[in-house]
């Protein structure tokens, strides 16, 4: 038995719910869309720095899978008005933090990196412990994370932590610059 609050959206006061019923798990995200000030900004954006393709447009809109995607589309890009403010989640307003997208290996992710450094988009770097991350803004300052999974098989003495400055050079020398991150975690190990 599942309880959990509700919040009624024209009220501040929650209501608890209990459900009997067992829950369907999701399996993944299919994918996400966000505002922009203006699409051709940001389908060039995210095409040049982090590989995305475009799959088809709409009037004002563009919808993008990422490389070696068989999804419909992963991240959709919808033209709001260029004189659109910035978001303000997480700084007066509730809202969406950041999206993550997972790449294969840390070559891949030092690529990354060189790319929003040159584009001024990196943020941060962050070593997780589990997971090695890199933190951006794209250019209407909306936050997203480009992340290496540590593989199952090498998590042994890997303590997740809160986060300390990414020294990529030397995870690269620690699990090897093409090793396959998230096995056994995000990619399915075949038995």
């Amino acid at each position: 038995m599942l309880r959990y609050s509700i919040a009624d959206p024209f009220s501040v006061s929650l209501k608890l719910v209990t459900i009997k019923e067992p829950i369907m798990a999701m399996h993944r995200l299919n994918h996400a869309v966000l505002y922009v000030r203006d699409v051709e900004r940001s389908v060039n954006f995210y095409t040049t720095l982090l590989g995305f393709r475009t799959a088809f447009r709409l009037p004002g809109a563009a919808f993008l899978q990422a490389e070696g995607s068989t999804n419909d589309h992963d991240l959709g890009l919808v033209e709001i008005t260029a004189n659109a403010g910035g978001s303000e989640a997480g700084r007066r307003t509730v809202g969406l933090y950041h999206l993550a997208w997972e790449v294969e290996t840390l070559t891949e992710l030092r690529h990354i990196r060189t790319r929003l450094i040159k584009a001024g988009a990196l943020v941060s770097e962050t070593d997780h412990g589990t997971t090695k991350a890199l933190y951006a803004q794209d250019p209407d300052g909306l936050d997203f994370e480009v992340c290496w999974l540590v593989p199952a098989e090498l998590l042994t003495g890997v303590r997740r932590q809160g986060g300390v400055p990414l020294d990529l050079e030397s995870e690269i020398e620690r699990f090897g610059a093409d090793a396959r991150g998230g096995i056994g975690v995000s990619v399915p190990v075949v038995h």
